[in-house]
């Protein structure tokens, strides 16, 4: 039997198990909370493993939160708030936190995840802005015992390599979406690749996008496509108006899949390609993987998680 003391962090825990190739059968007891009721994890079981588990949802209660570094995006509800949250609780430099606390909306939360992209602090935000999707209720109470009691959520970004008509290679990760749009009057003719096989040799569109589970409630959503639960390995391929094959809606395709988007005629039916909001124009080619390295942590109540938020989306009118 494996014990995990009471004040062990996800983080140890995970670089306990890390480069692991397997691992004898043992059991998680949590020792002086749930004794009677163990989590029992497979002997394959990995680091990665923990990351949507009982165990990352008890770990996560265990974190330290003794140190918050207040971020907030450039309105005035968003600024007063981190002034009013500051007196209350304190505020740290973003690299000595033991948790970030994002105050505005997903525009906020998706610029404070990929300013932090390199480190493993957790994020957790609250809603001062119009749209909320990725953040929590806002709140000036008890904001230590929520963040206790949160849920860890992670990430899965995508990796865009853009190649522009000059030749130009430009690197940048998505959370949400990479997409592809026309610049011009006349419609984008763009070939689709998916690990090496031609998929479509030519497709007439508006353009087209590749969504994460994460993403999948955003623009994916309002281009018609698919909303992917969080946890399931899959990535949304979603055209944008296309006009040639007329109906083809769009394909589901594994997590791990290496897309190409090749423009067709790039010169006169210029495209651009935006990873979130990192826009590159006059694009002759574009590559889309998952970024290995790269899995940021988001934390939610438990009564109003990410994945209880995707589920919802698919019932709403």
């Amino acid at each position: 039997m494996f014990v995990i003391p009471a004040q062990a962090g996800i983080q140890s825990t995970c670089d306990n198990l890390s480069g692991r190739a397997s691992l004898p059968p043992w059991t998680l007891a949590f020792a002086g909370v749930t004794p009677l009721n163990p989590i029992v994890i497979p002997a394959h079981a990995h680091a990665s493993d923990l990351s949507h588990s009982p165990v990352s949802r008890y770990l996560s209660r265990t974190m330290g939160f003794e140190r918050i570094a207040f971020v907030a995006a450039p309105t005035p509800d968003a600024a007063e708030a981190r002034v009013r949250l500051a007196r209350l609780y304190g505020n740290v430099p973003v690299e000595e936190a033991d948790v970030i606390v994002a105050l505005g909306g997903d525009g906020m939360m998706l610029h404070t995840v990929h300013d932090l992209m390199d480190g493993d602090t957790p994020i957790f935000g609250m809603n001062r802005g119009s749209v909320g999707f990725l953040m929590n209720e806002y709140s000036e109470e008890n904001l230590v015992a929520r963040l206790e009691k949160a849920e860890v959520i992670k990430l899965h970004p995508l990796k865009m390599e853009a190649m522009d008509i000059e030749g130009r290679v430009h690197n940048h990760l998505a959370i949400n979406e990479v997409s592809l749009l026309r610049e011009t009057r006349q419609a984008a003719k763009i070939r689709i690749i998916v690990d090496g096989v031609a998929r479509l040799d030519e497709m007439m569109c508006d353009g087209v996008l590749v969504s994460t589970p994460a993403g999948s409630t955003a623009y994916n959503l309002s281009a018609s496509g698919p909303i992917i639960p969080l946890g399931n390995e899959l990535l949304a391929l979603t055209p944008i108006s296309a006009f040639r094959p007329r109906r083809w809606r769009g394909a589901l395709l594994p997590a791990k899949a290496k897309i190409t988007f090749e423009v067709l005629e790039s010169s006169d039916r210029r495209v651009s390609a935006t990873a979130d909001f990192h826009e590159v124009r006059n694009v002759a080619s574009v590559k889309i993987s998952q970024a290995e390295n790269d899995t940021p942590r988001l934390l939610f109540d438990p009564e109003h998680n990410l994945e209880e938020r995707v589920l919802r989306e698919q019932f709403s009118a």
